[in-house]
């Protein structure tokens, strides 16, 4: 009887279980002096005939392209889930935009040239800006909204976690001078790539937004201005406001949200070949 139930449930494990692949990849282009780190998270026995949408996922300042496989380990379930792609680029300590300072560091310009027509021409992606989606945490929150404001005609969808969504207060910090120059030499450089100041860039209607950010949180304050600059330009987002500082606990949660917003997006926009 043992035996018999043993060999039940070991039936039902292999049955029900799901066994989304995880690639790492390097991605070579003319924007940065060496290939980026990449992982990539496809859904169980992937099919080419079928044109699937992705999520790229960004991580923190002083992180890497793995953090977020490695204290989100149900990222691979999601995928299976909700039938994604999610790709978790290295976007090193770069804020993930082109630095006017540092020729090394177009991050800004890898992601829209480089990185994005790689994953296309290389996994079975379907490459309507209704069917892709970016978001982060902290850095990666303000790479996101950043690429996605000023990128509409590649993402639709887009989020933050926490998001360094407005960098002036915090001069100084993260290495945001070897980026950017010193703000009292060059403030104009600061206020340009400010996520806060990029909002004239978004026509209301075109770009599913999804803002989380805690309650403790440092970049609570700015989250909120930038909540109050949307409302105030009459562009529809979601903004979650929750118990919880700027930490992994906290993100874990998030990216459950973020991922299943960004599903209904996709399930509701016009899709290819499905």
């Amino acid at each position: 009887m043992k035996r018999f139930l043993f060999l039940a449930l070991t039936a039902v494990f292999i049955v029900t279980a799901k066994a989304a692949d995880v690639d790492s990849i390097k991605v070579s282009g003319s924007n940065l002096p060496d290939p980026m780190k990449v992982v990539v998270i496809t859904p169980e026995n992937l099919n080419d005939t079928v044109r699937y949408p992705v999520a790229y996922v960004l991580h923190g300042y002083g992180g890497a392209q793995d953090n977020w496989i490695k204290h989100q380990p149900r990222l691979k379930d999601l995928a299976d889930q909700y039938g994604m792609i999610i790709v978790n680029p290295d976007g090193r300590n770069s804020w993930y935009i082109d630095s006017p300072v540092d020729s090394t560091i177009r991050m800004e310009s890898f992601f829209i040239e480089d990185l994005i027509p790689y994953i296309d021409a290389n996994y079975p992606t379907n490459p309507e800006p209704s069917q892709r989606a970016v978001t982060g945490l902290s850095m990666g929150g303000h790479g996101a909204l950043s690429l996605a404001f000023k990128h509409p005609d590649v993402f639709g969808n887009a989020g933050s976690m926490s998001g360094g969504v407005d960098i002036l207060p915090f001069a100084g910090r993260w290495t945001l001078n070897d980026v950017l120059g010193s703000y009292d030499e060059h403030p104009e450089r600061w206020e340009a790539v400010s996520v806060i100041n990029l909002v004239d860039n978004v026509k209301p209607g075109t770009l599913n937004i999804l803002i989380d950010c805690g309650n403790d949180d440092f970049f609570k304050q700015v989250n909120d201005n930038l909540h109050q600059v949307l409302i105030d330009k009459g562009i529809a987002h979601d903004y979650i406001s929750r118990p919880g500082g700027h930490s992994w606990d906290y993100w874990n949660n998030s990216i459950l949200y973020h991922l299943l917003f960004f599903n209904e997006a996709f399930k509701k926009a016009p899709v290819l070949n499905r």
